[in-house]
């Protein structure tokens, strides 16, 4: 049985093999529906493949497979996997067996090893043996494991990145000689040197990885969803280096995932927002956890006219209209970091302004740091951080004390946000600056939430 965990006094589990596979990139595709009170979509994932396996993989397999062996050790109760269709339907028994008990007449998808096929939906809990234990499935296929807890995943497949126009590029370096490997072989010789770009070409790499996301399918990998976990596997494929390093997977949120809060804003319209605590973006998207998955990311979130989407993203997106009364935003972020760091906050939002607005920065910015310390900035070595698209390189962002940034509230908050929260801002920004230092992102969107915000899980 899966330990059961309080969130207000246990540490989360950190279930993902990143010691074998890495997350460098993530694209999500998202719909936000306030009726449903759910946030479905897409999820692209773009691996490396990681170090533990690097290091053993001269050696042979018997050293990754040791490490898959200790895994499997962490849990001991038999597979068991019941597929939900209804959710609602559902409850929780956790007495024995850690498991979804679901309405009368729904069958169970899964195979004879308690893998999920794509067929149907597959949003059961489950406690089960890793798929790398021998004796219970008769096989020796890697598995992957990725942080995953109140989602409903619905399908997993591998993507052929192959088949992107333009792509050839990518696969000059590519050293072929299975002929029975070669595409997946190249596929995952593509996401590899894209995922290596150098900074400078960060555009570029946007762009292919976008390209690469909607890229077809090239076959259905098998999945089970654990309480902390989602676990894919590919039939035959024993080593994360002939695993998929590009995975596409269709999932959506619970009304009651803990990542996520649907509310009301101070003037009564619907809002969503992430929460962060207690369990970080684990209900939002699977996702790795562990400290050393650092990554960058896209995401297009798609939602009714009237609301406004925010994200932590580096750029300040404008909607775009797809059809008539669904508007579409895009961000992205390019400097590697945790996936808990990932934030989305979607309402009615308004964004505060005045006439005298960008007088009062421009106010701030001249009563910066004295010329002595200015000059202590200017003259800094170059950042010991690794290789992303620094704004540091632009001289003048040492200087700014206070970087571009927006205000947005609820409509009935817009008057005291104008007169009190817009001449505050930069001062605390400027005083931030002289204590803390030059601020590691390029732009600051400051959001008025409802009261029940319990954490600083957005800050």
């Amino acid at each position: 049985m899966e330990t059961q965990l309080d969130p207000m006094e246990d540490d989360l589990p950190l279930m993902a093999n990143t010691s074998h596979m890495l997350v460098k990139h993530y694209i999500l595709d998202l719909d936000v529906d306030f009726e449903s009170k759910v946030i479905e979509g897409i999820i692209v994932l773009f691996f490396e493949t990681g170090s533990r396996y690097r290091k053993t993989s001269s050696t042979g397999k018997e050293g990754c497979q040791s490490q898959f062996d200790e895994t499997c050790k962490m849990r001991t109760s038999e597979p068991c996997h019941i597929p939900v269709t209804n959710v609602s339907a559902c409850s929780s028994k956790t007495e024995y067996n850690d498991f979804a008990v679901c309405g009368k007449g729904e069958e169970d998808t899964s195979d004879k090893n308690g893998n999920h096929s794509n067929e149907e939906p597959a949003s059961g809990i489950s406690s089960s043996k890793k798929c790398c234990d021998i004796e219970n499935h008769g096989n020796k296929d890697f598995l992957l494991v990725l942080d995953c807890c109140d989602l409903s995943v619905l399908k997993v497949e591998e993507v052929d990145v192959a088949a992107v126009s333009g792509i050839e590029k990518f696969t000059r370096s590519a050293k072929l000689t299975d002929v029975s490997k070669e595409l997946e072989n190249l596929r995952n010789q593509i996401v590899h040197e894209l995922v290596t770009l150098p900074a400078d070409r960060w555009k570029e790499q946007l762009y292919y990885f976008t390209r690469c996301s909607q890229a077809p399918g090239c076959g259905e990998l098998l999945f089970t969803t654990g309480t902390w976990s989602l676990e894919i596997r590919k039939s035959g494929i024993q080593t994360p280096t002939d695993f998929p390093h590009a995975i596409r997977i269709r999932y959506k949120t619970k009304p009651e995932g803990r990542s996520v809060t649907w509310t009301t804003d101070q003037s009564g319209r619907p809002c969503v927002y992430t929460m962060g605590s207690p369990i970080n973006n684990r209900a939002l998207f699977p996702c790795q956890e562990p400290p050393v998955a650092l990554s960058t990311w896209q995401a297009s979130v798609r939602t009714a006219a009237g609301f406004v989407v925010l994200m932590s993203g580096e750029n300040s997106a404008e909607p775009v209209q797809l059809r008539e009364g669904i508007l579409s935003w895009y961000y992205y972020v390019t400097m590697p970091m945790p996936a808990s760091t990932f934030t989305i906050a979607v309402g009615g939002w308004q964004e505060v302004k005045q006439q005298s607005f960008t007088a009062a920065i421009q106010a701030n910015l001249e009563l910066s740091l004295p010329s002595s310390q200015a000059d202590f900035r200017w003259h800094e070595e170059i950042c010991g951080h690794v290789e992303y698209p620094c704004r540091f390189q632009n001289p003048a962002a040492r200087l700014q004390a206070v970087i571009p940034y927006r205000v947005f509230a609820p409509m009935c908050l817009m008057e005291c946000c104008e007169e009190r929260l817009l001449q505050l801002i930069p001062q605390c920004l400027s005083a931030a600056y002289s204590t803390l230092g030059t601020h590691p992102f390029s732009r600051l969107d400051v959001l008025i939430v409802p009261s029940n915000f319990s954490s600083l899980g957005m800050a």
